[in-house]
């Protein structure tokens, strides 16, 4: 579970982090998905897990089952402070619109070059990737558990609202 949430009355009703989302699709295997694969590696300091094609496109060269993408989660604080880094890339402003009923949000950099700390490679070229953010509250566990799994209640979901105040308040950005 994340440790940054925003105050409430009741510890169950704290907004938390659960998870943040890295993907970089390519569109090709090889040695172009090599780098990308290389570069999650670099900025987010974890392996990246392969995703592949789901159909064959003969236009784009695309085969199903190959690989196209690499993506990476990330969880607790390695997740906050990646989060912060890639704010500080798309200038701490997020879209209202990029903001679900649930409380997820996204948001996308067109070129990792533009975080912080890293410096241009011309062996390996420029990338870019999206950020997928999934906030929640203590007790969604009971949604992905084994034994006796049960639904989340509307009134215990993250709301857009409760997200935006999450946004401002803890991770400094703007919601325009």
């Amino acid at each position: 579970m994340g440790k940054a949430f925003l105050e409430s009355d009741h510890p169950m009703r704290k907004v938390v982090l659960g998870k943040v989302v890295v993907n970089m699709a390519v569109g090709e295997s090889g040695e172009r998905l090599a780098n990308a694969a290389k570069v999650l590696e670099q900025i987010t300091g974890q392996r990246p897990s392969f995703r592949r094609a789901k159909k064959t496109i003969k236009e784009f060269g695309i085969r199903r089952g190959e690989n196209i993408a690499c993506i990476v989660t990330l969880r607790g604080d390695r997740a906050l402070s990646f989060l912060k880094k890639a704010l500080e890339a798309v200038d701490y402003t997020i879209s209202r619109d990029s903001i679900d009923k649930y409380g997820n949000f996204a948001f996308g950099v067109k070129e990792h070059i533009h975080l912080p700390g890293v410096k241009y490679d011309p062996e390996i070229g420029i990338f870019g990737f999206d950020v997928i953010v999934s906030l929640e509250r203590p007790g969604y566990r009971i949604m992905r558990r084994r034994r006796k799994r049960a639904k989340i209640p509307e009134k215990h979901r993250v709301t857009k609202e409760e997200a935006i105040r999450f946004i401002e308040k803890i991770l400094g950005a703007r919601v325009v």
